[in-house]
């Protein structure tokens, strides 16, 4: 009898159920309290009901816990300070999309050699984001698989829906089950149509597959994420975060009858991949907002300890100490000034 099934698998390790993965490495009430305000915080911001901006900031991804914690301690420095104006947020990226063939984040390699120890990963994702909830920092992530919010969507303020994702299926009816703010970007070449279809989908009761509490896969019916809303990234046809395209994307919102609520990704198309240039992209749509632009709530910097990228793969050894190894990103100094340039203008 020749074989039909399993030709190309290699291996299938069982993954810790999530409610098992959750007992082991539990979140306590102040963790529980502390994301559910920090939902709150954003909700009325992206309602408006809070006029402080949001300011998603961070890590293109997280490769080294340590990095990432004394990023986070950093960042804590200014929540104080920029509370009047800004709700500032980390990204905690685990899970990175990949064009054609890359590592695919710290859950899926978190040693970083291509042994894929997946449950590894999610309790290292899991024990970050508690620690950095500890330090009394929002988190903000991407989701990418739709079996990872059962490890991780506890711990979680805020999370995206990444370009080449806001037109599936499958992360439409996951966001649409999520309990926090989702944000979809708009798609790789540039067009808003495919985010703003994918709101309105996110909005609606679903039913897909997935797994339970304990692991069994399963239907899952959801009631529906009014709180999802659009991010601007640019395309392949470049940037569109000026007042022509602002005014674009809220007219298509208007036209959906979604709330007109839009974030600016200071990255990727916005800033032609171009790190140093997030900074001029951040002050012009805080200009606009400033002039009376108010459909923009907030904007998403790549930010780390270290300017650039780094070659990977590479041992770990030889890695410095808070530079990426995905996309290039600013320095921790230039987000430093950044945030204080925003505090202090009128």
């Amino acid at each position: 009898m020749r074989k039909v099934s399993d030709l190309n698998i290699a291996s299938n390790i069982p993954l810790p159920a999530p409610a098992l993965l959750l007992h082991e490495i539990p979140r306590s009430e102040a963790q529980e309290e502390f994301v559910a305000e920090s939902r709150r915080q954003i909700r009325d911001i992206l309602s408006r009901r809070d006029r402080r901006f949001l300011l998603i900031v961070g890590p293109c991804s997280i490769h080294d816990p340590q990095a990432g914690l004394e990023y986070a301690r950093r960042l804590r420095g200014l929540i104080d300070e920029a509370r009047q104006k800004l709700l500032l947020v980390m990204r905690c990226y685990f899970e990175k999309p990949r064009t054609s063939i890359g590592w695919k984040g710290l859950i899926m390699d978190p040693r970083l050699d291509g042994s894929d120890d997946i449950p590894e990963g999610l309790r290292l994702a899991r024990r970050f984001l508690r620690d950095v909830i500890d330090l009394g920092v929002p988190t903000a992530t991407e989701l990418l698989d739709p079996i990872t919010p059962q490890y991780i969507a506890d711990l979680i303020c805020w999370s995206a829906i990444g370009a080449r994702t806001t037109e599936s299926q499958t992360h439409r009816q996951m966001a649409s089950g999520l309990s926090m703010p989702v944000g979809f970007k708009n798609a790789t070449n540039g067009a808003i149509a495919p985010a703003v279809h994918a709101i309105q989908a996110a909005r609606h009761p679903q039913t897909f597959l997935g797994i339970s509490g304990d692991g069994v896969a399963s239907a899952v019916s959801t009631t529906g994420n009014l709180q999802c809303h659009l991010v601007l990234r640019g395309g392949d046809s470049g940037p569109n975060y000026s007042p022509q395209h602002i005014a674009e994307a809220e007219r298509q919102l208007a036209a959906a009858g979604l709330e007109k609520a839009l974030v600016i990704d200071c990255s990727h198309g916005n800033s032609g991949k171009d790190p140093s240039r997030q900074g001029d992209v951040l002050r012009n749509v805080w200009a606009q907002r400033q002039a009376g632009a108010d459909v923009i709530v907030g904007a998403m910097l790549e930010s780390n300890l270290v300017a650039g990228s780094q070659p990977f793969p590479r041992p770990a050894s030889q890695l410095v100490y808070g530079q990426s190894i995905t996309d290039a990103c600013i320095d921790w100094e230039t987000t430093e000034q950044l945030i204080l340039e925003l505090l202090r203008s009128r």
